[in-house]
């Protein structure tokens, strides 16, 4: 893991590296495609609009932002900002309560 100012993070790589560590049993390989799997499978359903749950860690779903007026902020000029989708994710009650000491 990776981090700047106390802010830790994990790459894919590492989720990989740590999957196949865990997993003496499975090839690198075989945690790559599976990892790249899971991925392209939830990046494709919230491109169909479709909410992904997986239970305990939570829910990914797609909100739309209006079309608006902005600003830029070189130049303080007004401009247009299109329409977009964004992605949105939601914990799970037992991610959150992990997150928060709570143990169960």
């Amino acid at each position: 893991m990776r981090g700047l100012a106390g802010v830790t993070w994990m790459i894919r790589s590492e989720l990989i590296q740590k999957i196949a560590e865990e997993n003496p049993h499975l090839f690198q390989r075989d945690v790559e495609r599976i990892v790249a799997t899971i991925f392209d499978e939830i990046t494709e359903a919230l491109a169909r609009g479709e909410r992904v749950e997986l239970r305990g860690f939570g829910a990914f779903s797609v909100k739309k932002r209006d079309a608006r007026v902005g600003r830029n902020p070189r130049t303080g000029e007004s401009v247009e900002v299109a329409e977009k989708a964004v992605p949105f994710f939601k914990t799970g009650k037992l991610l959150r309560d992990r997150l928060n000491g709570i143990e169960e």
